[in-house]
Order: structure tokens, then C-alpha cells, then sequence
């Protein structure tokens, strides 16, 4: 059995955002991919399937363990403390369910020229059907949007999904690398 495919098994019923699966053909295998607020791992595991060399960050330890030698892990609380990765760029980088709004800008810096921003939490309208409710973890109109600023985005999203109900912004945006000649391409996915 490959390297790609114990992880898929391992991760059964840890389904990737269909966001994230949606937008991933924009990361390339072999890649350096970092997932913020990664939790049990279900994108950690999507993107070592597909050959990317992942570091999932995290404040809970014990959550990271059975990610260990899927991926470089950090527990760190990114909230309280300083930024763990300090100088350090990713090719990609993949948050969802998260909101630390002084950490966006440090995602912005930390994202690599030709690098992928896929990030995915809840908006303002979600304290209506259910948590997170505290106005501190939801993104207010087109927030995310204006977070990205700079960056060029490939896609956006800010609405209601029916299930689980939920209120949501996403995006998919790049950095373009300025040295690329002829200019990068980014497809857009099919449907």
C-alpha cells in the first residue's frame, strides 16, 4: 500500500472541506502546505495524500499526535503566544473553522510568491442557527474579502449552507510570483 493511501484510510471519516477538495488542484504535489488551527487533521491528511510535505499547527498536543509522522506538527497557542513559524513560507496554506483576526496579516506574509490561500469559517448570520455565536469568531460582510487584499482572488463566497446549517465566507486566493515568465495560470475548477 502507497504512502498516499495509508493516509487516505487512516483518515476515514475525516472528510476534507469540500472547499479545500474543490480548489485543491491548485496545489501542486511535492509542495509545502501549511494547515492553521488543523485539529485532527483532515486536511493535514488530504494534502500528505497527495505528496505535499504538510506542518499542521495547532494548541492542542493531543489532537496532533496521531498526526506525527504524517506531518511536521507544532502545538502552539497562535492566540497567546508569538508566531511559531517566524521567517519561515509555505506554498500553501489552509484554514477553516478559525478566526484570529490579528493572525490574517501574519497568513497574508507567510504565504510564498506563487503560494495558495484556501481559507473557509463562519460569518455573521451563523448566531442564528447555531455556534460559534460570539461576534468575535464571525466574519462580518465581505471581511475576508478585504483580508486578502493584495493577494489576487480566484474565488470567493459569503453565504448560507443548508447542511449542517451554517453562515460562511471562503475564499481562494494567490500570490502571484512576479518572476513567472510566461504569467502563472490558475485554472478554475471544473464542474
Amino acid at each position: 500500500m502507497t504512502r498516499g493511501a495509508m493516509i487516505a484510510k487512516h483518515a476515514a471519516g475525516l472528510e476534507p472541506s469540500p472547499w479545500v477538495k474543490r480548489w485543491s488542484h491548485l496545489v501542486a504535489a511535492n509542495v509545502t502546505v501549511l494547515d492553521v488551527a488543523c485539529g485532527s487533521g483532515r486536511h493535514v491528511r488530504w494534502f500528505a495524500s497527495r505528496g505535499c510535505k504538510v506542518t499542521g499547527i495547532d494548541r492542542d498536543g493531543a489532537a496532533l499526535d496521531p498526526l506525527r509522522g504524517i506531518a511536521e506538527v507544532i502545538a502552539a497557542d497562535i492566540e497567546g503566544g508569538p508566531w511559531p513559524l517566524a521567517g519561515r513560507r509555505f506554498n500553501a496554506i489552509v484554514c477553516t473553522n478559525y478566526l484570529w483576526r490579528p493572525l490574517l496579516p501574519t497568513l497574508i506574509d507567510t504565504l510564498s510568491n506563487g503560494g495558495v490561500l484556501l481559507y473557509e469559517t463562519f460569518a455573521v448570520g451563523n448566531e442564528t442557527v447555531g455556534k460559534p455565536s460570539n461576534p468575535a469568531f464571525l466574519l462580518r460582510p465581505g471581511e475576508l474579502l478585504e483580508a486578502v487584499g493584495g493577494l489576487r482572488v480566484i474565488g470567493y463566497e459569503d453565504g448560507f449552507i443548508e447542511a449542517p446549517a451554517r453562515f460562511v465566507q471562503r475564499v481562494v486566493a494567490v500570490r502571484d510570483d512576479p518572476s513567472a515568465h510566461p504569467p502563472q495560470r490558475w485554472p478554475l475548477p471544473t464542474i
